[in-house]
């Protein structure tokens, strides 16, 4: 775990549970895309600068996930470093309680507020064209966070976040978080279609051909959609949408999915909504959903 695997003479990633980016800027000064999930993860990265000579000059976050920015306050403190986000997710990386309470709906309870969903604050500031190593390229890729982005190095390799997970990922977790469906799909038909010498997604191995794997995350949405179709055949709330996926795929619920997996079930619900595919209204004060 954490180590530091070359793609070309300037590009490179570290093996971790959410890869880190790098990027030699010099031979001396280098640049991070995303820093890890914590503390730790910031330590080990430090010590591989260290071994290397090299000095940390900025951190380029994709999104504000917890487990992308979790590094980034240690980071800054040992090396300075400026810190980026893009759009909204510059304001959850400076007030990381933002993520659990999105999550929740409200205040997050004490099992909510760990290192997984709760990373600490950092000084990032807003990240735009102008801050980016000359030769970078800001990739858009929304649906699975606010604002997330995707960068394209000036040697044709692809940091793609998080808006795709690996096969063996989506075994284990069938219901991929995610916040907007639609923007989902769109940005999965977009990478479907790139071209680039190396993709390095943070949950997906590293491959030269992309296709394949976001044709196979589209098919996944689509499965769970149907999937919540047939569940609403009746009026169901909710809450019997999501404990009928969880027997359906075998998951046992505890805060942390409870709150990953019903924020992303709702998502699938608005989209099915607004799409026609579901019906909503109230009855005895409560919000049933059932399929058109």
């Amino acid at each position: 775990m954490y180590e530091l695997m070359q793609l070309t003479d300037r590009s490179y990633y570290l093996q971790s549970p959410a890869k880190i980016g790098l990027y030699k800027l010099t031979d001396t000064d280098v640049c991070l895309i995303d820093s890890g999930n914590d503390k730790d993860a910031g330590r080990k990265v430090r010590q591989l600068l260290d071994a290397n000579g090299w000095h940390l000059t900025a951190i380029y976050n994709t999104h504000s996930n917890a487990d992308h920015i979790g590094g980034n306050k240690y980071l800054q403190a040992q090396t300075g470093c400026k810190i980026y986000a893009p759009g909204i997710e510059c304001a959850f990386t400076r007030h990381p309680l933002l993520e659990p309470s999105f999550l929740y709906g409200g205040y997050p309870c004490k099992e909510l507020r760990h290192k997984f969903l709760l990373a600490q604050e950092s000084d990032a500031q807003p990240l735009t064209r102008e801050v980016l190593p000359p030769g970078f390229e800001i990739i858009e890729l929304p649906g699975h966070f606010f604002s997330m982005v995707g960068f394209r190095t000036p040697d044709d390799v692809v940091y793609l976040a998080d808006c795709l997970s690996g096969k063996d990922t989506l075994e284990k977790h069938p219901i991929w978080f995610l916040y907007d469906v639609a923007a989902f799909l769109d940005t999965l038909e977009t990478v479907k279609a790139m071209q680039a010498q190396w993709f390095v997604p943070a949950h997906a191995e590293v491959t030269g051909n992309i296709a394949p794997l976001a044709q196979y995350n589209i098919d996944k949405v689509w499965q769970i959609a149907g999937d919540i179709l047939d569940l609403c055949g009746e009026a169901r709330t909710f809450e019997e949408v999501l404990q009928n996926l969880f027997d359906r795929y075998g998951l046992t619920m505890a805060f942390e999915p409870y709150v990953l997996m019903g924020s992303t079930v709702r998502s699938y619900l608005s989209w099915l909504k607004d799409t026609g595919r579901l019906a909503a209204r109230f009855e005895q004060n409560r919000l049933l959903w059932q399929r058109v």
